[in-house]
Parts: structure tokens; sequence; C-alpha cells
């Protein structure tokens, strides 16, 4: 056992990790591009960008510029009452590439945080205005953080029972499969009908912790338009969808229909950083503009609109924005597009799937399909010994790479994809 394993073993609790009959964590010693190297000299390429986060390689230096800049004259101050320039200009960036009807930006720190104020506007929104809409829709599936709030909307199952008796109600609709929308409509229909919703979060486009299942775009639409012909306040979560993931800025830019809320996180630092967004229209903000001081918005984080981290922030933002970044965001779209259409012929995929940059294999398996299932166990250290970091979720393999990731690298990815393929005894 590596030293610093054994140090990290008497010390730390990791995330999402069983305490026994887990492998040892990997000690780290650095990273650059879509290289993880190891203390013991060998490199991992990271085919998942480190739980999403990462958009342009590992180390980039002109983050890490900005970081050290910003560090050497502002680390933090509090944001009540307070604003700095690397927060304004934040905002204005983001605002810029939004859709055009996001008007505010309301920082917070991580993606759960940003969909718990996503739903506390809702709700406060209708209570502001003397109204009791207190239900909140989701679809069944759904992951939108670990917070008691954010759980509550997501799906039910063995990761929440310790906690069910505390989240709150929720209206779930079905995942809309390809040939079940009509009855997911029609469902959805009949809840925004009652006139007790207050609002409706959803995954726009790909719902990735539960497998990167996929839905249509025109689906969704007719969803958000039901929403808002009642009134329903839409909350896209696109925390792991945003800043190019499924092939546009943001997913909600497929849409004729926009959210009234949206939340970021993830790639907005450019993995560099932890920050959160919440971003709404004028008019969600609206019953909030008042001089009565219970109306008042009360939620903040002790490290809202972290200096440091907008900064790393804006420089991601100007490394997407440049040309070189959008091409690669293409490119990648079309290599695994590509793929999709080469690994749909083995026996051994159940289905492929891609959207954007995302590419999704889910094998055939003679048990439940979904995160729990064992597949996974075998699966993340078997490719981690062939030099790649990629963790099933379940049964579900995929790639959702840094992009500026090569495609010697992508060749290396797929190689071994395939040899799992061609093996695979499910």
């Amino acid at each position: 056992m590596h030293p610093l394993v054994a140090r990290d073993r008497a010390s730390i609790w990791h995330p999402f990790t069983p305490l026994k009959g887990s492998p040892y964590v990997l000690p780290v010693r650095s990273a650059k591009g879509s290289q993880l190297i190891l203390e013991t000299g060998h490199s991992l390429i990271d085919a998942i960008s480190s739980w999403w986060v990462n958009l342009h390689g590992h180390s980039h230096p002109a983050i890490a510029q900005a970081v050290a800049d910003q560090a050497a004259h502002l680390e933090h101050v509090i944001f009540a009452g307070f604003t700095h320039e690397p927060a304004v200009k934040l905002a204005e960036n983001l605002l810029s590439i939004l859709p055009d009807n996001q008007d505010y930006i309301f920082y917070s720190d991580n993606g759960s945080t940003a969909t718990e104020v996503a739903m506390k506007m809702a709700f406060q929104y209708w209570h502001n205005k003397d109204q009791q809409r207190t239900r909140i829709i989701a679809m069944e599936g759904a992951y939108h953080g670990d917070t008691f709030g954010a759980m509550s909307v997501g799906d039910r199952g063995p990761f929440t029972r310790p906690f069910d008796h505390h989240l709150f109600d929720v209206s779930f609709i079905p995942f809309p499969e390809r040939g079940q929308e009509d009855a997911v409509i029609d469902r959805f229909r009949e809840i925004v009908r009652t006139g007790e919703v207050a609002a409706f979060i959803f995954e726009p486009l790909v719902q990735g912790a539960s497998g990167m299942r996929m839905y249509d775009a025109l689906t969704l639409d007719t969803l958000l338009r039901l929403a808002h012909d009642q009134g329903v306040l839409c909350i896209a979560d696109e925390v792991f969808t945003g800043f190019g993931r499924t092939g546009t800025l943001f997913a909600s830019d497929q849409l004729t229909v926009k959210p009234d809320l949206m939340c970021l996180s993830k790639g907005l630092t450019g993995g560099t950083l932890p920050m959160g967004i919440t971003t709404c229209t004028a008019a969600v903000r609206e019953p909030f503009d008042t001089n009565e001081l219970l109306k008042t918005f009360f939620h903040g984080h002790s490290f809202t609109a972290n200096p440091i981290a907008c900064a790393a922030a804006n420089a991601s933002f100007d490394l997407l924005m440049a040309d070189l970044c959008q091409k690669q965001i293409s490119n990648l779209c079309a290599y695994q597009q590509q793929k999709r259409e080469q690994l749909s012929r083995y026996k051994a995929a159940r289905e492929v799937r891609q959207l954007g940059t995302i590419l999704a294999i889910e094998l055939e398996t003679s048990t439940d399909t979904g995160y729990v299932n064992e597949a996974r166990h075998k699966l993340y250290p078997w490719f981690i010994d062939r030099g790649v970091l990629i963790r099933p979720l379940g049964n579900v393999i995929y790639t959702v790479p840094p992009y500026c990731i090569t495609t010697e690298e992508l060749d290396k990815v797929y190689v071994v994809i395939r040899e799992l393929l061609e093996g695979y005894q499910g």
C-alpha cells in the first residue's frame, strides 16, 4: 500500500464509497490536460472529466494564472452588502450566453445548493404573491443533489431510504421513454391543472446519474408549455448539461420554450474551484423587489461569490467562448456520434446513447439495471488497470471527456471499451 493511501485510510471518509470491500483509493500526484499522473508514475486518461467538471483539461495555465492573480489581492469578502469586479464580470459574461429570458444571477457554492436556491425561490415566489402553491413536479430517475431539498426531488431508492421520512412530498412523472411520451404528457397535464403546483424541476434532455438517459426536446417543450399555461415556474438543472456538454452551450438552447430558472455548477469554473449559480427571469425576481423585509430572500453561503472562484469561472468562460474550444466541442460531438454508430453493433450493448459530447453504453445484464447493478464493481477496476478512468453508473459505461482530449487519447479509450464489449459476459 502506498504511504499516502495508508494515511488517507487512517483519516478520510470518501464520497459514494463503501467503507469495506472497495479498492484502495488511487494517489494522484499531478494532472495535465486529460491525464492524471499517479504517485506510482502510472497515468490515467480522465474520460469522465473528474465527475463531469473539467472542461479544458487539468491544470490549465490560464485558469491557474487567474486564480493566482486574484488570490494575491482579494481572496474573499462577505457578499451581503459588498460586491467586486470578478462577480459582476462573471454575471455579465453568463447573461451574455444564457437564454435571453434569464436576467439575474444568484451565487452559491455547488450544484446541490444551486437547486436548493431555485426551489426556495420558486416556493417563496408564490408565498410573496400570497398564493398557496406548494407542490413541485420532478421526473422519476432524477438526480438533483444530496442535500435534503435536492434529495426530495430526486429518485427515491436505496440511497435515499434512510431519509425518506424527512423528504417533502413531490409529484413524480415517469421518465419520457421513447414511445411513452404521450402518457407522460397526459399525466403532467393532469397535475399542473390542479392549480397547486409551484414549480417543475428537470434535467434537460439528459438524466446524468441515472445512467445518461436521454429524451427528446419536443417532449420537454410540450411539458414546459403546459406548465407555463398554468403559471408553473420551470427549473432547468443544467449542473451537468451546461457549458457545451450537449453540443450547445446549454441544453436549454435546444428548446423552444425556455425555463424560468436555471441551475449551474460543475463546469462553471472549468473544474477548478467549487461554485454554484442559480439564474432567473425578471418576473421571478419581481415579488421579492419590495420594501417589505419579510419578502426578502433570506438565503446565503459564507463563500457566496468567492472572488477566486469567480476569477476561475471568468477564465474558463474566455476559454469556452474562444474559437479553439468551440471547434474542440464540435469535433468531439462528431467523434462521439461516430462511435455511437460503431458500438451499437456489439451484442453486449443493449443500447448506445449519445448527445453532443456525451456517449453512454448500457450493457446487457441478467440482473436489474441501474446504479446499484453489481457490474460497476468489476468494470471500474477493469478500466483503471488499462489506464482509463471510467466510473460506470451500474451497468452503464459512459465517456464525458474534457474538450481538450486528443484524438489519440480518445482512440485509446475506445480501444479499451471495444475490448470490454468483445469479451463481456453480462
